[in-house]
């Protein structure tokens, strides 16, 4: 795993995962599924401006922007029949806020497995979480 400086929303994310033992880190990705917050309405209504991560089992849709300051957006949104899909799309929303493009690029590709879920979750679905951080990684090169 990359030893790389992680930004505090991330790091905070990791240390509350990494603090509670292993069977119960399955009970705080589901609390981070109740907590992915609805998306705005320019989106709601449109999810064809959202982009779908096919590797995720369940359909994943995101969005990223960048306001005028240089902050960075994430918007994703996934089913409440797939818990564990919509944990880590939280997750990432959630430990994204806030940051600007060079912070999120800065990201170390493997963030999801530094959570320690890896004996918790299918690999399928931590790739799944690697693939929605790649992608939004990708798309904000391509606005860059």
């Amino acid at each position: 795993m990359t030893d790389a400086p992680l930004a505090p929303n991330l790091a905070d994310i990791r240390d509350e995962f990494l603090a509670v033992e292993e069977r119960a880190r399955l009970q705080l990705l589901l609390e981070f599924s109740d907590e992915l917050p609805e998306l705005p309405e320019r989106y709601r209504d449109h999810p064809d401006l959202m982009e779908r991560v096919l590797e995720c089992q369940a359909p994943v849709f995101f969005f990223v922007e960048v306001d005028g300051g240089g902050i960075v957006h994430l918007f994703a949104t996934a089913p409440e029949e797939a818990p564990t899909t919509r944990g880590f799309a939280s997750i990432l929303v959630q430990g994204l806020a806030g940051l600007t493009v060079d912070e999120v690029l800065a990201v170390p590709d493997d963030f999801p497995q530094m959570i320690g879920l890896s004996r918790a979750v299918s690999p399928l679905r931590l790739r799944g979480m690697s693939a929605l951080l790649g992608r939004a990684k990708r798309r904000l090169r391509e606005l860059g």
